[in-house]
């Protein structure tokens, strides 16, 4: 576009506005919308007057916005409380290390170091005990006990008869002043309570149960028990700190702790 259509454009603008006989405004599209409503009605003649005021528009109510400040309410309320429990929590600390403090100066170390070595060495020494002593009772038993054996006998011994006794063709001697039999074969008749030597042997089978009524003695030493390490190591934990406070403490046999 050249500088002279430029001059001549703006002269048709500047016309337009002043010397023209109609408004531009007058020559834009018109439409039924309602959203035009408010503009102002120009006529020909009249376009150097004041537009007439349009109609104010009936605006709803529109909702209260909330102000800037509202949001911030949560942020003052917070720190005043962090602020109220800090200072408290300050408060106690400080009256607890004045308390300390002034109590600090009724102690005295030499007692304090004799009563913690009271308390490990009576903690060693009890572990010790512990570790040596023997588990010891009487455990009672009742049971029976099923028995099955052969008993063999082979031995004299003498037999009562219950009844009497007929020996049959019986070999016997007789000597008498007058009459002597000898090897005869006779019948003997042995009466009910004669006594007769005899030897026993044979084999008797037993099988019957045994009752058993008796108090085992027990007697387990823990160190030959499960229990022995975990004391050991008990000991074994005290000991360092034990040290540190008797440096010349000695076990239940005498012998030196601290090596």
């Amino acid at each position: 576009m050249t500088d002279e259509s430029k001059n001549d454009a703006a002269k048709k603008m500047r016309s337009l506005l002043k010397g023209g006989k109609t408004s531009p405004i007058t020559r834009l599209p018109k439409k039924d919308d309602a959203a035009a409503a408010f503009l102002p009605a120009v006529e020909d003649g009249h376009r150097d007057e004041a537009p007439s005021k349009a109609p104010s528009a009936v605006t709803p109510p529109q909702p209260a916005s909330p102000s800037r400040g509202s949001g911030l309410v949560f942020g003052p309320l917070f720190w005043t409380i962090s602020s109220l429990i800090s200072l408290s929590v300050n408060v106690i600390l400080v009256i607890m290390l004045l308390v300390l403090l002034i109590n600090m100066q009724r102690f005295d170390v030499g007692s304090v170091m004799n009563l913690g070595s009271a308390f490990l060495g009576g903690l060693y020494a009890n572990f010790e005990k512990m570790d040596r002593a023997h588990i010891t009772s009487n455990i009672p038993v009742s049971t029976t006990i099923p028995v099955k054996f052969d008993l063999q006998l082979n031995q004299p011994t003498n037999v009562v008869l219950s009844q009497d006794v007929t020996i049959d063709n019986a070999v016997v001697t007789v000597k008498t002043g007058g009459l002597n039999i000898t090897n005869a074969l006779t019948t003997i008749v042995l009466p009910r309570g004669t006594t007769l030597p005899i030897v026993l042997n044979l084999t008797v089978p037993v099988e019957t149960t045994v009752p058993v009524t008796l108090n085992v003695p027990v007697d387990i030493p823990i160190d030959e028990t499960q229990l022995h390490e975990p004391f050991v190591g008990l000991q074994d934990v005290v000991q360092p700190i034990y040290c540190m406070l008797n440096s010349g403490a000695l076990n239940l046999e005498g012998q030196p702790i601290c090596k």
